[in-house]
């Protein structure tokens, strides 16, 4: 078998190196989430290797990603959504929704698995800031995704 030109660059080859088309569409320019017109992508990471002083906090390797679908408010312009599940243990906030009504009313955020409720809470807030009927004449129901990072940091 020809070797993939991502490995002779020293990275590790992408299916379609190999020759392996997923879908039917072409990859953006930079084969990413953002290649799609207005989607932004933020991230908060938390680093701390611990206090020896108190070894009950140990190290923290954690954080959350945001996934926003477009420019405006998700909440008031909601877009078409769907959910896949490839490993049914994980948790999302808002899934029942989604399958429900296929819309997207908020930015989708993952985070570990311990802090789902503290994103689930400041994605609420955030939305309610920038529309001031959330929680009065209307409810929202964010996407929060958890991740396991516990070989990261100390979760406990």
């Amino acid at each position: 078998m020809a070797e993939a030109s991502g490995a002779r660059e020293g990275r590790r080859p992408r299916l379609r190196d190999l020759g392996i088309v997923i879908g039917t569409l072409p990859p953006g320019p930079l084969n990413a989430i953002t290649d799609v017109l207005e989607v932004r992508v933020g991230l908060a990471t938390v680093i701390h290797d611990g206090d020896p002083a108190r070894p009950e906090f140990g190290p923290a390797r954690t954080g959350v990603t945001a996934i926003h679908p477009h420019r405006g408010s998700a909440f008031t312009s909601r877009v078409p959504a769907a959910v896949a599940v490839l490993n049914g243990a994980g948790e999302i906030t808002g899934r029942s929704q989604i399958d429900e009504h296929g819309l997207l009313e908020s930015p989708i955020l993952i985070t570990n698995t311990h802090s789902v409720g503290v994103a689930h809470r400041a994605c609420v807030e955030w939305l309610a800031r920038r529309t001031p009927t959330i929680g009065r004449k209307h409810f929202v129901i964010p996407v929060v995704a958890e991740t396991f990072d516990g070989f990261l940091n100390d979760g406990a």
